[in-house]
């Protein structure tokens, strides 16, 4: 298409009047600027998408904005992060000429753009409009608002017949990634990257009743025990049970580990990495007596309010895990170690683009070291519960084998293939649990998959 390249647009004529702000001129234009930003924090410096939206300490560009703009952010982010490589692809393929090395800045309006049009139910005319306004109110890419304003056009005229080709062969992840899912996961991995690219369910660990609740809010009882609910329209605070804290949301993988543990109820145990809590609840629920430890103390300050929501008492410590000293030790304890996170990719599309295979080699040195100071703190006859939510077993079937070759004393206590009726594809041949997010087919996929989880129980003979 000719003129939708950099190198053939006309330079526009400066005006004399000093430009007003954009944001004070269209609403829902503050809303793409914050997207832009915050993908551009993603994509170029590896931010953490969760901290930039935290809602108490994130980017100010996104706290500052109403509740309704917020929930668009957070959804263009998704969406766009889900769906990034195919989103370039389309925007290459749209452009007589590169865009300019320099132009990121440019690339980021058009993703957020494209994310729109491509992907979300926003309105083409909105999307494009506010775009070119976007692009219009920045130095940077002022010179390029008639590009983004017949790219995107274009784009809404040729999606139908263009995106089923771009995304059948483009990956939909970096290919690091990708490589390594193909390389640990073989006849798998496909499914696994299909699944990926859909928003995920909501889990809840619900104190009693699940058949109850499932049928109260619509949902189905998983062979975790959780009840799977589709997405609400509004928060899930606002679902019924929550202010009565009758449940929490907790991704059915990630309440295996505590149900792993042969008894629980009377005994002393800790959880060494335990914010956000819902592993924490779990150990209460149960009846064990639980310390719980983080090292945060403003995660550690999130944790006993979602405890004191749900009415569990449980001790909390500002902590260290490795710096944690009981002499008289505990009779099981918990390590959900910190991870690559390549499990939540499906909930944390910015995990491919944040990490690497250095920080999985790094991080597998990390949980070595505090798994070698946990098994110090468990007591003669009592358990040791690892897991992690990687997908890669540099961070859980190598690093634990690591952990036994080193500790001639432990063993791993297996579990039974019939735990969890439905999952028995998840108890690997050593006994551990190893769940990734192609399990529990749904013909729905929105009801389907979980998070990828590495999960063992360990005991000093």
């Amino acid at each position: 298409m000719t003129g939708t390249g950099p190198a053939g647009q006309r330079r526009r004529p400066q005006k004399s009047h000093t430009r007003r702000d954009p944001a004070d001129l269209k609403p829902g234009l503050a809303a793409r600027q914050a997207a832009a930003r915050l993908l551009s924090a993603v994509t170029e410096s590896q931010a953490s998408l969760d901290g930039l939206l935290d809602p108490s300490g994130g980017n100010p560009a996104f706290t500052g904005l109403g509740d309704q703009d917020r929930l668009l952010v957070r959804a263009i982010l998704l969406s766009a992060l889900r769906h990034l490589r195919v989103i370039d692809a389309f925007i290459d393929r749209l452009v007589d000429n590169p865009l300019p090395d320099g132009a990121r800045a440019l690339r980021q309006v058009l993703r957020v753009a494209a994310a729109q049009i491509l992907y979300l139910d926003v309105p083409d005319r909105a999307a494009v409009d506010l775009a070119v306004s976007q692009a219009d109110g920045d130095p940077r890419n002022r010179r390029f608002a008639g590009l983004v304003n017949a790219l995107l056009r274009r784009m809404t005229r040729e999606k139908d017949q263009l995106l089923p080709e771009i995304s059948s062969v483009t990956p939909d992840f970096p290919d690091w990634f990708e490589d390594r899912l193909t390389q640990y996961y073989a006849g798998d991995a496909k499914a696994i990257l299909a699944i990926l690219s859909e928003p995920p369910a909501i889990d809840l660990t619900v104190k009693s009743d699940a058949a109850g609740w499932a049928e109260r809010l619509g949902g189905l009882v998983l062979p975790t025990g959780s009840v799977r609910i589709g997405r609400p329209e509004g928060p899930v605070s606002g679902l019924p049970g929550y202010d009565e804290g009758a449940w929490w949301v907790q991704d059915a993988a990630a309440s295996l580990p505590v149900q792993m543990f042969s008894k629980l109820e009377g005994l002393e145990i800790v959880d060494l990495c335990a914010a956000p809590g819902g592993k924490t609840a779990q150990l209460a629920l149960s009846g064990a007596r639980v310390t719980a430890c983080d090292q945060s103390a403003n995660r550690l300050e999130r944790l006993r309010g979602n405890l004191e929501r749900l009415g569990l008492d449980v001790t909390t410590q500002l902590t260290r895990a490795q710096d944690l000293i009981a002499p008289d030790g505990f009779d099981g304890v918990l390590l959900d170690a910190p991870c690559s996170s390549t499990g939540t990719v499906r909930r944390h599309p910015d995990i491919p683009y944040t990490k690497s295979p250095d920080d999985i080699t790094r991080l597998a040195r990390v949980q070595r070291d505090l798994l070698d100071h946990s098994a110090g703190l468990v007591r003669r006859g009592g358990e040791l519960v690892f897991s992690n939510c990687s997908l890669d077993p540099e961070e859980g079937e190598a690093m634990v084998a690591g952990f036994l070759a080193d500790h001639p004393a432990w063993r791993i206590r297996p579990i039974s293939p019939d735990r969890w009726p439905g999952l028995e594809a998840a108890v690997t041949s050593t006994g551990a649990i190893r769940t990734h997010p192609a399990m529990l087919g749904h013909e729905d996929p929105r009801l389907a998959g979980l998070d990828g989880f590495y999960a063992v129980v360990l005991t000093r003979t």
